[in-house]
């Protein structure tokens, strides 16, 4: 029996639907992240499940009990907030347990509650000071352990990192994840960057325009994207989607990709499946991610289906561990991830190994996969 279970949620602010059937469940203790861009519902489906807004239609159950009508204060969920939220004038020891000295609980109580997630979140040496002493680090560390002292069913986490540096972000995502891997509680995480997701998640909803387009594993969501949406969201770099024809040489389909002054680039799709069979001649659109274009020495050694060929050389972007180099297939800019030693020069033609393997194809006028 799942533990969270959001049943066909719709929600209407006046005329405007902003969730359109939202259906998702998690189990007891998996970490649930809910993608997507800007004003795709992700925050006001959280709000929903936290009781902060009603819900037009649907049921949402934690742990088998329909909490609709709930208040949020008897839904046993603790929620962590883009702004900290801290009160100013306390500390860091008295904003931890100002809920649980609300609730009247006893002062040896709290002290021993504070204490052990002090030492939780390593933050004992911070308990007295006031959050205007605090980095925006120890900031979210001190809000995410007001929440952990309620000891909810559900935790739900907000956009939590969003105002923390790059460096901060990596950081506190490897706490977050410590923490959630020690503990075992059942989270809700919402977040726009799919990095975040990919890294945190047990479970990922990609959402769009107050839908779910896929609910999955992160391997899922990255490998078997559902729509041209999904592939072009997740991922950094996105996934190459590139215009293309398939073709039937002899039985065999391939893929025709466009080049500018060359003869198209012709790669076989033996690994597609019976997605493509009947498609001769028809406009598709590919997808392969970075990493499955590479040189040849960096092919992975147990694909069934690289195809090595040379392509015209734009752009050379080194990154340290990796190499980025842009050609143009199909009118469109394309970029293969290649070993940070390449040999590789912007206006060169150089040799290209494309693992067939991992390659997916879309429907141009539906955007939805069809191999």
């Amino acid at each position: 029996m799942s533990f969270l279970e959001i049943d066909n949620i719709v929600k209407h602010f006046g005329s405007v639907e902003v969730l359109k059937g939202v259906s998702i469940t998690l189990e007891e203790g998996g970490f649930l992240v809910l993608v997507g861009p800007s004003g795709c519902g992700k925050s006001t489906l959280l709000n929903t499940i936290a009781g902060l807004e009603s819900i037009t239609a649907g049921e949402i159950r934690i742990n088998g009990r329909r909490v609709n009508e709930l208040h949020p204060s008897k839904r046993d969920i603790a929620m962590v907030f883009q702004s900290y939220a801290l009160y100013p004038n306390m500390t860091v020891a008295q904003n931890i347990t100002f809920s649980m000295e609300m609730r009247g609980v006893p002062k040896p109580e709290r002290d021993k509650a504070v204490q052990e997630v002090g030492r939780l979140l390593q933050i004992e040496p911070l308990l007295k000071r006031k959050p205007s002493q605090l980095s925006g680090g120890q900031r979210q560390r001190v809000a995410m352990g007001r929440a952990l002292v309620r000891d909810p069913q559900v935790f739900l986490f907000d956009e939590p990192l969003s105002n923390l540096d790059a460096k901060l972000r990596v950081d506190m995502r490897t706490e977050i994840k410590r923490l959630h891997q020690s503990m075992g509680t059942t989270v809700v995480y919402v977040t726009h960057d799919q990095i975040e997701a990919m890294t945190l998640a047990s479970s990922i909803a990609v959402m769009r325009d107050g839908e779910v387009q896929q609910f999955g594993t992160p391997s899922e969501i990255y490998n078997d994207p559902v729509n041209i949406f999904v592939a072009d969201f997740m991922g950094s770099p996105a996934m190459n989607l590139i215009q293309g024809r398939i073709r039937s040489d002899g039985g065999a389909l391939a893929v025709a990709l466009d080049r500018d002054g060359a003869e198209p680039l012709t790669l076989a799709v033996n690994g597609a499946g019976e997605g493509l069979n009947g498609l001769n001649g028809r406009e598709v659109i590919f997808g392969i991610r970075p990493e499955a274009i590479t040189d040849a020495e960096g092919a992975d050694r147990t694909a069934k289906n690289v195809i090595q060929t040379e392509c015209a050389v734009e752009v050379v972007e080194p990154a340290g561990a990796d190499t980025f180099v842009v050609t143009r297939l199909g009118g469109r800019e394309v970029i293969a991830r290649m070993r940070s030693d390449t040999a590789v020069d912007a206006g060169s033609l150089a040799p290209f190994a494309f693992n067939m393997d991992k390659a997916v194809f879309f429907d141009p006028a539906t955007e939805q996969r069809i191999a």
